[in-house]
């Protein structure tokens, strides 16, 4: 196909496509899926070669938070049966982590539910930063603690914190659909925040919550413009009990194509296959690794993912390895350490937002939505906030 060879040499120049060919992307049938996964997996390999990092989460304060994003089990009004607990003490953390960092975690990811950090959340998080610091040497450690204010990136980022994470999640015209409680104009100041401190800025988005190609696209592209280090890609999780439970309509066909619609537009940045994989892509999410170079390892913030031993079983069986510690994650054109400009662990752009000419894009041959898998979705009872060990 004429518009895969064009992608590539682009991705390959880590030149931005045309919004118009990422639309393309998606538009693609179930026919050329192949072809667009091993376009999309020479791009990867240009810049990540077959390494894979894992990323290990902690949720550190669960449930019980006052924001209402449409799309969370923790949100205000929440009537999913998920753990609630309040902050973990920095030693139950830290063991949390070690468990992780065991299973082969790269790095730790430090996330509580909440608008954002009071000073006093800032001083917990640090006292646990340290504490995973001081037993894990080498550790990356990326806090997630919502909205930041004045000078609470730079106490992280002297506390020992390397990363800071806030996804976009959809896009700037969708976004009050999704949430009331804040703007998507919130979430860039906060992103610009972490990056002025030095941290390596982390953003991504959620695919699946009844977007159209191009709202996908607009915060692609919208993430390529704030250029953090890494881009986590979300797939819906339809908690019973959230405004979004009953929105069914990702295949693991259209997850390939979202993730090969954003490793061409951000070629060479940690592209992360986040939560809602096991769910929505199923028994093909050993193909995503040709199209992503990162993946969270066992359980997730209020889910259960599969099993940590399961993960490292499917990265060998595909031909992958997993991403050693002494290993720096991204190109070196994007800077010293583990990322780029300002270390991230999400995703970074330089936006071109001329409008697509819609005449010119494939009709989608998606086929039909499978029924609703509820019985993939299973709530969190083990790690941290349980007496039970974690799945790492």
């Amino acid at each position: 196909m004429d518009l895969l060879t064009a992608l590539v040499d682009k991705g390959l120049r880590r030149e931005l496509p045309s919004r118009e060919e990422a639309l393309a992307v998606l538009a693609t049938s179930d026919d050329d899926l192949l072809d667009v996964v091993a376009a999309a997996g020479r791009v990867r390999r240009q810049w990540f070669g077959r390494r894979v990092k894992l990323n290990y989460l902690v949720n550190l304060k669960s449930g019980l938070c006052p924001e209402d994003c449409s799309y969370c089990s923790q949100r205000l009004g929440s009537q999913a049966g998920i753990l609630k607990y309040t902050w973990l003490k920095p030693g139950e953390a830290a063991a949390a982590a070690s468990a992780g960092v065991a299973g082969g975690a790269k790095r730790v990811c430090l996330v509580a539910s909440g608008r954002g950090p009071t000073d006093r959340d800032v001083d917990r998080v640090s006292e646990t930063i340290a504490a995973i610091k001081d037993q894990n040497e080498g550790v990356e450690v990326c806090a997630c603690l919502g909205l930041l204010s004045g000078g609470q990136a730079d106490r992280l980022r002297a506390a020992g914190a390397d990363a800071y994470n806030h996804n976009l999640n959809t896009s700037e015209g969708t976004y009050g659909s999704i949430t009331t409680t804040h703007t998507y104009a919130d979430r860039v100041d906060t992103v610009q925040q972490a990056q002025a401190a030095g941290l390596s800025a982390c953003s991504g988005l959620i695919a699946g919550m009844g977007e159209s190609d191009e709202d996908l696209v607009d915060v692609v592209f919208g993430l390529r413009e704030l250029d953090p280090d890494s881009v986590p890609v979300n797939f819906l999780i339809p908690f019973e009990g959230t405004p979004l439970a009953k929105e069914w309509n990702l295949t693991p066909q259209r997850c390939l194509r979202i993730l090969a619609m954003v490793r061409f537009v951000c070629p060479d940045v940690e592209v992360r296959l986040a939560g809602g994989r096991e769910v929505h892509l199923r028994t093909m999410q050993p193909l995503a690794l040709h199209l992503v170079n990162s993946i969270f390892l066992g359980d997730y913030l209020t889910s259960e993912g599969q099993a940590g031993q399961a993960d490292l079983d499917m990265i060998a069986d595909a031909g992958f390895e997993v991403e050693g510690a002494d290993t720096v994650t991204l190109p070196a054109h994007r800077g010293s350490g583990m990322c780029g400009t300002g270390e991230g662990a999400c995703g970074g752009e330089d936006a071109c937002h001329d409008e697509a000419d819609a005449g010119t894009v494939p009709a989608v041959d998606a086929g039909a939505v499978p029924a609703a898998r509820t019985d993939l979705v299973a709530v969190r009872r083990r790690g941290a906030g349980t007496d039970l060990p974690p799945n790492a």
